[in-house]
């Protein structure tokens, strides 16, 4: 459907494309309200004319609290245009990270949804750098106060100033401190993501693309993009639940990106759940650990589907790798299903012994290095961290673990960074350690990530308290829950009398895993 479009450049030149060439054809829907491209991108020139009154100008950051939403993709390309970046907050994070996120972004315009409003209420005097704060209500009705920026506002187009180079999303990843880093992706970063990781797809007239992943996750914010480049509409739902994916596909949605999380709870949802998904021609899954027998019922249970996996970071705006379908349904090659598969184009791989730095040949087992021009320019206000991962010559380390086979399959099989991915969510141990370490009981403390046939893997909390001490299990979890995102929380606490530990001191989190993984076919995308 592409063919006759030109390359793109900047982040909305396909937006613009399709309301030129299809102005009337649908664009996006939403919670029952839809768009054709000219008014989607009518919505996108108001909304620039809008910041640039309140502004905002290149260099600038704005950013977006709220639930799946139009307004953060218009919100996106609407400060792109401006030479400006959208910071998209996690809408799960608790206050104290809100306003962490939110000044270490430097936002000068904050969109929040209705919903999220009266946290922001409460920590709005510690938002240092925001200048205005615009409520997003999920269906805009009377009294939405965007709707109504939008509709006082003169289109404009985008500024004579802006480039390619520019960042136009700062996405929030954890980090080695146990405090987010915002991860700086330009419009380039963007734009070549969107051409290379979408290698493979064929979007066919009458086709939608189901946007159900989270904007604020790289996932969601990089495959929205998706349907936008190629001309089609999306359907995009406010939440990942089994209604909205149902209602999207009942609406004629039929091809989408989706933690494997999702296909446990179809398949557990019956046979008319199962039924209805199998209309789906291509599902497309990442960001957390597939079960391997997870993937095979569902494999099983819808035949003419195409199954895609992914392996990427926020680091390179999505996407490094990709199992095609045909490699799913390899007879000859079974054990494909637990690689990551190829590269996409673009994206060059090596296997790096992580003490000599040296290349390591084929089915060597080490960690993996990528270098693409999705690469991210830096973290936001970090120069030393970018160093530590980005290399010279434009490598990054991603502190993954794993080999390529001689027919270049990428395994990833461990992790050199201590994170724990469930549910498509990316949480870093460390964090959750600095909170519970301020439990007056507890002496150490370490956190892992365990099996879960749902989620991939669930955080589980290790600790030993101080003599004469006492804390149960609720209780060290309700200490999280106070301070930290649910989801970032331990779902379980073993209380032991000593970690254990190297001759040099250091906590053996491997050791502490092993027992949960002992049985089990690892698989990390």
């Amino acid at each position: 459907m592409t063919a006759s479009a030109p390359a793109p450049t900047y982040l909305d030149d396909r937006l613009r494309h399709w309301a030129t060439v299809t102005p009337d054809a649908e664009a996006v829907s939403y919670l029952g309200r839809s768009w054709t491209w000219a008014e989607w991108d009518e919505r996108v020139r108001r909304l620039a004319g809008a910041l640039r009154d309140l502004g905002v100008g290149r260099g600038d950051v704005v950013s977006f609290l709220d639930k799946n939403h139009p307004a953060c993709v218009e919100l996106t390309f609407a400060a792109a245009s401006l030479g400006a970046a959208n910071a998209i907050i996690n809408f799960r994070l608790a206050g104290d990270e809100v306003d962490y996120a939110v000044n270490d972004a430097g936002a000068k315009v904050l969109l929040v949804g209705t919903e999220l409003m009266p946290l922001i209420e409460r920590i709005r005097d510690r938002l240092t750098t925001v200048e205005h704060v615009v409520e997003v209500t999920p269906d805009g009705g009377d009294g939405d106060a965007y709707e109504a920026l939008l509709a006082g506002a003169t289109p404009v187009g985008r500024s004579a100033d802006v480039r390619p180079e520019d960042v136009c999303l700062v996405m929030y990843s954890s980090g080695t401190t146990g405090r987010p880093k915002g991860v700086m992706l330009t419009q380039r970063n963007m734009v070549k993501h969107t051409v290379n990781a979408h290698d493979g797809w064929s979007f066919e007239p009458g086709d939608k693309n189901l946007v159900a992943m989270p904007l604020f996750h790289v996932g969601g914010s990089s495959y929205v993009l998706f349907g936008i480049h190629d001309g089609v509409p999306s359907v995009m739902t406010r939440d990942p639940d089994g209604a909205s994916l149902a209602g999207a596909i009942l609406q004629g949605a039929n091809r989408t990106f989706l933690v494997p999380a999702v296909l446990a709870q179809v398949l557990q949802s019956g046979d008319d759940a199962i039924k209805l998904f199998g209309a789906l021609k291509t599902y497309t899954y990442g960001a957390a650990p597939m079960p391997l027998p997870l993937l095979r019922a569902a494999m099983a249970a819808w035949p003419d589907t195409d199954f895609i996996q992914v392996y990427g970071l926020t680091e390179v705006s999505g996407v490094l790798t990709h199992l095609m379908p045909e490699a799913h349904r390899d007879a000859e090659h079974p054990e494909r299903l637990v690689s990551a598969g190829h590269c996409i184009p673009e994206v060059e791989v090596r296997v790096v012994d992580p003490g000599t730095l040296e290349d390591l040949p084929a089915g060597e087992h080490g960690e993996l290095w990528f270098r693409t021009p999705q690469l991210m320019t830096g973290y936001l206000g970090k120069p030393e961290a970018t160093a530590e991962v980005i290399t010279a010559d434009g490598w990054f380390r991603t502190g993954d673990m794993g080999v390529v086979d001689e027919a270049g399959f990428v395994y990833v099989q461990d992790r050199l960074k201590d994170m724990i991915i469930s549910g498509g969510e990316n949480i870093y141990s460390p964090e959750i350690e600095r909170v519970l370490a301020e439990h007056p009981a507890v002496m150490e403390v370490a956190v892992i990530g365990v099996p879960d046939d749902r989620w991939g893997e669930v955080v589980k909390a290790v600790v030993s308290l101080h003599a004469g001490a006492t804390a149960t299990e609720a209780e060290l979890i309700d200490h999280c829950r106070e301070r930290l995102a649910h989801f970032k929380c331990p779902k379980s606490v073993d209380v032991v009398e000593a970690l254990p530990r190297n001759p040099t001191g250091k906590i053996l989190k491997r050791d502490l895993r092993a027992p949960y993984w002992a049985d089990r076919e690892r698989q990390t995308v």
